[in-house]
C-alpha cells in the first residue's frame, strides 16, 4: 500500500494508533496513551521554544528502506524545509527525529529506526521514555547531549 492510499482510506481516520508502513507496503499499527501524547507534546512545545528559526512536526511522516515511518517529533531546519516543503511523506530525515518509546515498543525496532532515520539524513535521533528519560544519539554513537540543542534537558519535566 502506498503512504498516499494510507492517508486517503477513511477507515484508518481517528484510530487510537500510530500508523506506518513497512518494506512489503503493509500497515503496521502501535498503541499510543495520553502519557506518550503528554511528553510528546512536552518536547515539543521545548523544541519549538529552544529554535524557533526552524519547525516541531508532530507524526513526521519519512520515506524509509522500511516502509514510511513516522517519528513522534521531529525538528527540521527552515533550509530543510526550503528543500522539502510539505509533500505527504519526506523523501530525506529532517535534522532532529524523536521516538517516544511506548510498551509495545521493543529494543530491536527502536535500533532499527534509529539506523533507518540516519540513513535518510537525520543528524541527531533522540529516544525518549514515558517517564520522560531522553537518550540522544548521532550516527555514530549515544552522545551526552544533544549537539543541535545542547540546552534541552536528559529528563522532560
Amino acid at each position: 500500500m502506498q503512504w498516499s492510499e494510507v492517508l486517503a482510506d477513511k477507515s484508518l481516520h481517528d484510530l487510537p494508533f500510530k500508523i506506518e508502513t513497512n518494506g512489503y507496503g503493509q500497515i503496521v499499527m502501535s498503541p499510543v496513551s495520553n502519557r506518550h501524547g503528554i511528553v510528546r507534546s512536552k518536547i515539543g512545545t521545548m523544541l519549538t521554544n529552544l529554535k524557533p528559526d526552524g519547525e516541531t512536526i508532530l507524526a513526521c511522516s519519512i520515506e524509509t528502506l522500511d516502509g514510511v515511518k513516522v517519528t513522534d517529533i521531529a525538528w527540521a531546519s527552515s533550509g530543510f524545509l526550503a528543500i522539502q516543503g510539505d509533500r505527504i511523506a519526506y523523501a530525506n530525515s529532517p535534522e532532529v527525529c524523536v521516538e517516544i518509546r511506548s510498551p509495545s515498543d521493543s529494543d530491536i525496532e527502536m535500533m532499527e529506526k534509529k539506523s533507518l532515520y540516519f540513513e535518510q539524513g537525520a543528524l541527531e535521533v533522540w529516544t525518549c521514555n514515558l517517564n520522560g528519560n531522553v537518550r540522544f544519539f548521532n550516527a555514530e554513537s549515544e552522545i551526552e547531549r544533544s549537539r543541535l540543542f545542547s540546552e534541552f534537558p536528559k529528563l522532560v519535566p
